[in-house]
């Protein structure tokens, strides 16, 4: 029992060392610059209790859970019993197949869990009158980091070096930023940070430095990091394509009706 609560204890304490400071900025500014007392005081600071217990108890899951698991199947996905590689020593990337396959899966699904991307995806859906769905956004979100992790770890195998990723990929962002339509290229934007959030990063960031410390050749450090990069970038990409997509299949529908019409 000692070992689950001391930890927690542990924890507890430095959520609160960090929540504090917030605290005080936000109360401060509320009373001390706008002079204005704050709404409902008993809800917000039973709200901070609720931040404060929540961060401690997820902190402290990742630790015992979300990070053992991802290395843990890192360590099982690159073994020489499952590739069934003849020279282990001999990298060759179609062997890690299932390695993409799980970090693609992986991805996905924890950025259709991501909270951040879920208020954004409903914030973009009010503002825009229905024109942004949320489950448009969502998916086509999660679609992006599904993709940039599984490249991720396809350069994590082969060692090339990341920076030759990340500069075609904003080369890209850049050239789709002139075509997309203008409402969707600042929500596009913001779609890779949200990604970049609780749920996402603690297995991403396992499965990567998991993976580098197996495959042979690699160096955790170097290799294991950068994947939080990818899981930023590609959302970009794949938010303006399905915005592009969308102008272009309603632009032809407008069309045909037109010529229909006539």
């Amino acid at each position: 029992m000692t070992e689950i609560l001391l930890p927690l204890w542990d924890t507890f304490l430095l959520t609160l060392r960090d929540v504090v400071p917030i605290a005080a900025i936000l109360f401060g500014f509320q009373l001390g610059v706008l002079k204005r007392p704050i709404a409902n005081p008993k809800k917000v600071i039973a709200g901070f209790a609720y931040v404060i217990v929540g961060l401690s108890l997820f902190l402290v899951g990742l630790e015992k859970a979300l990070f053992p698991i991802g290395d843990m199947m890192a360590t099982q996905l690159t073994s020489k019993e499952f590739i069934g590689a003849a020279d282990h020593n001999v990298i060759v990337w179609s062997d890690y197949y299932w390695v993409y396959i799980f970090a693609f899966a992986i991805g996905f699904s924890t950025t259709v869990a991501e909270p951040s991307l879920i208020a954004v995806a409903i914030k973009a859906n009010e503002v825009s009158g229905g024109a942004i769905g949320v489950q448009g956004l969502r998916f086509s979100v999660a679609l992006g980091v599904a993709i940039g992790i599984s490249l991720g770890c396809y350069r994590i195998v082969v060692g090339d070096p990341i920076q030759y990723y990340i500069l075609a990929g904003y080369v890209i962002v850049v050239i789709q930023t002139f075509f997309a339509p203008k409402m969707i290229v600042p929500l596009a934007y913001d779609s890779g940070g949200v990604t970049t959030s609780t749920v996402t990063v603690p297995l991403v960031a396992a499965l990567g430095l998991g993976l580098a410390t197996n495959v042979p050749g690699r160096d955790p450090l170097i290799d294991g990091f950068g994947l939080i990069a990818f899981a930023s970038l590609f959302p970009m990409i794949s938010v303006m394509s399905y915005a592009q997509i969308v102008e272009y299949l309603n632009s032809k529908k407008t069309k045909k009706e037109s010529l229909d019409a006539l």
